[in-house]
């Protein structure tokens, strides 16, 4: 028998309402732990400037990117207690009576998922990025008390670094990253109070510990005659490390734009594992959302036979806890280059998909 419209409907609008009410629960909650957390780093950090509203609003401007991420368990809480329910009272007995599967019924349940990933892929993923941006320069500024090292853009790499008394900008065409060597070097040294002091030029600079190793450097500033330094050492307390995690986090870019980025990060020799896989995995929400679907149709279907409700549904939410769990151990080994980005993205929604799948076939046809 065709799913008819009405069903669909019926359903469609029982799995938005237990949907929301989740996530909304989720959110809240999220908030509030989160409120929680950025006060006592304030307190820790003796930072007057933060204020009580400061912080609140660096809570919110964080609440789209928890968002994202609390949507796939309420996705799959909002299908165990759609479908508990519809079970309890017998409505999806009926439906069976009269012919209509239990791969009928969950389409509509799994269209709003597929659907409400696209949405969050293509329109809520951006306007994400731009919050957490933007909560990312006001933790620098009222909790770190320090600015990003570095920018990328298509004319290459930027650096910025002091010693406490001449600030130092670093421009560079790119990074050999297995020699610590920037390319096509100019560098801008000012005083304190940015007042223009010194500029260099040269082929190559190495870094090394403590210093920057700059050979044959051109150095020229105002009112000076220009100078030539065969072995010219600039001190520094960047390390690699330090200045790859200065980079734009995935989290702060948009889903659209972050291609573009990788390309220049792999233009400038930095590894983009990190930024690939997380394109990857934002890439592959809707079918996580449809798979949470399908594993709390697993534990929610057979509950008036098998009795044991509560049990039951506590086991579906451990089992959706348990698989974010693997998901991030999939991710950890995509990210030390175990495994290749994209497996490690796509692998944990495409398991779990072939895990409900296989379960229905077990439950309802075997």
């Amino acid at each position: 028998m065709r799913l008819s419209s009405t069903l669909s409907l019926y359903i469609s609008r029982q799995f938005l309402v237990w949907l929301g009410i989740v996530f909304a629960l989720f959110v809240v909650t999220a908030f509030i732990f989160d409120a929680v957390e950025l006060l006592r780093r304030a307190s820790g950090a003796n930072r007057e400037s933060a204020t009580f509203m400061v912080l609140i609003e660096m809570a919110v401007l964080r609440m789209p990117f928890i968002a994202s991420k609390v949507l796939p368990f309420a996705a799959l809480i909002g299908a165990i207690l759609t479908l508990t329910r519809m079970t309890r009272t017998q409505e999806l007995v009926v439906t069976r009576a009269a012919g209509v599967s239990v791969w009928q019924f969950l389409l509509p349940a799994l269209a709003i998922s597929f659907l409400l990933g696209a949405f969050a892929v293509t329109v809520f993923n951006p306007f994400a990025a731009a919050m957490v941006s933007r909560f990312e320069q006001m933790e620098a500024r009222y909790l770190q008390g320090k600015s990003s090292l570095l920018a990328l853009s298509d004319t290459g790499i930027w650096l910025r670094q002091s010693d406490g008394e001449r600030p130092t900008v670093i421009h560079a065409r790119r990074l050999d990253k297995e020699t610590l060597t920037l390319h096509d070097v100019i560098i801008f040294q000012y005083e304190k109070d940015d007042q223009f002091v010194r500029r260099i030029d040269a082929r190559e600079a190495k870094l090394s510990e403590g210093y920057w190793q700059i050979p044959n450097a051109l150095m020229t500033g105002p009112d000076q005659p220009a100078a030539t330094a065969t072995d010219y050492r600039l001190a520094t307390e960047l390390s690699l490390e330090q200045i790859e995690n200065s980079f734009a986090p995935p989290e702060t870019l948009s889903f659209w734009a972050l291609p573009e980025f990788i390309k220049v990060l792999e233009d400038s020799g930095f590894s983009s594992v990190r930024h690939r896989q997380y394109w990857h995995a934002t890439l592959a929400i809707p079918l996580l959302l449809c798979a949470m679907v399908m594993i709390g149709a697993t534990f929610s279907l057979r509950l008036n036979r098998r009795g044991g409700v509560w049990l039951l549904v506590v086991a579906g939410i451990m089992t959706g806890f348990m698989l974010y769990f693997v998901s991030d151990l999939v991710l950890a080994l995509g990210l030390s280059g175990k495994i290749p980005p994209w497996l490690a993205a796509w692998a944990p929604s495409g398991v779990f998909m072939l895990i409900g799948i296989a379960s229905l076939f077990h439950l309802e046809d075997g």
